[in-house]
């Protein structure tokens, strides 16, 4: 049986979305476009960060490397998900599903770190603005962004060795549209299952809770500073420094929490690849709107990148 993992299962078929027949069509034209907005979205921050030299700065650093792994993320896992919305043949490999699971981790854990040290910087920046240049020196930065993807890197692979060391002994039918964790470990056989699962929940949940936990002790020394700014001016001014990260962060664990820290009830089939949907999706979409929109700097920069790009002579 310690061979099986090889032989008894070579591949997976990916079945979720073939539980909403009608509407593959529409969701595959959703998620394209969806996905093409994300992708364009996500380039444009990082053109106009490059472009424009009065956004090389630490917090435009780290947004930057947010698109990078945001468009990495959502390049691991979409593209197989469209493919898989049309009438082809639905199996992955157990390499190319390991290789998956890898990546989107990686990806996902480098995204909460790099939110984490966003959430620094703004603290940085409000509570000790005397001292910011030191603190989020070039170098510092370079430290914690390259800290963000190696810790993301090991976490992926923990996970990934911890569920693809399992035994699967068939059937080879995963209930998601991707190489996911649950449905994966109801297909895995042997003694070492339950201690797996609770070993890989916990990894991820503590992971999950620490981010979010020190992001929320960043916040609270923020209100507390921006409430002792006597003029309303000058509060809105700091607010306004932080409010598309924060808004981000809500988005972002609000989604997670759902996908991760939910009760081990039983779950429907549709309900877990929609819920899956919003997390690996719409949370990426969300992502760059909110950036643009919330950020006055960086919309008006922008804006004066993509009419560069359209009107060159006229600018």
């Amino acid at each position: 049986m310690q061979g099986a993992n090889l032989s008894a299962v070579s591949e997976f078929i990916l079945i979720s979305f073939s539980t909403f027949p009608h509407l593959q069509l529409v969701f595959f034209l959703l998620f394209l476009l969806m996905y093409l907005f994300t992708l364009l979205g996500n380039l444009l921050i990082m053109a106009t960060i490059w472009r424009e030299r009065r956004l090389h700065t630490p917090m435009y650093l780290f947004l930057c490397t947010l698109s990078i792994s945001e468009i990495l993320y959502t390049f691991t896992i979409i593209p197989r998900m469209l493919a898989d919305l049309l009438p082809t043949v639905h199996s992955i490999t157990f390499t190319a599903c390991a290789r998956q699971m890898f990546f989107s981790f990686t990806f996902r854990f480098t995204h909460s770190f790099l939110l984490t040290i966003m959430g620094y910087d703004c603290y940085v920046a409000i509570c000790h603005p005397l001292r910011y240049s030191v603190l989020m020196s070039p170098g510092r930065c370079a430290c914690l962004v390259a800290w963000s993807w190696a810790g993301g890197s090991v976490m992926g692979m923990v996970v990934t060795m911890a569920i693809f060391h399992l035994i699967f002994c068939g059937p080879n039918e995963v209930h998601h549209f991707a190489c996911h964790v649950p449905p994966l470990l109801k297909l895995a056989c042997g003694a070492d299952v339950p201690r797996v699962a609770k070993g890989v929940g916990l990894v991820c949940i503590t992971v999950l809770l620490g981010c979010c936990l020190l992001i929320l002790l960043s916040y609270a020394f923020i209100v507390s500073t921006i409430l002792r700014i006597p003029s309303a001016e000058g509060r809105h001014k700091a607010f306004s420094t932080c409010a598309s990260h924060l808004t981000v962060v809500v988005v972002h664990y609000s989604f997670a929490s759902v996908i991760y820290l939910r009760s081990q009830s039983p779950q429907s089939l549709e309900g877990d690849t929609l819920m899956g949907v919003t997390y690996t999706v719409l949370t990426p979409f969300l992502s760059p709107i909110i950036f643009s929109l919330r950020n006055k700097e960086l919309k008006i920069a922008m804006r004066k990148t993509f009419l560069s790009t359209l009107y060159p002579e006229k600018m």
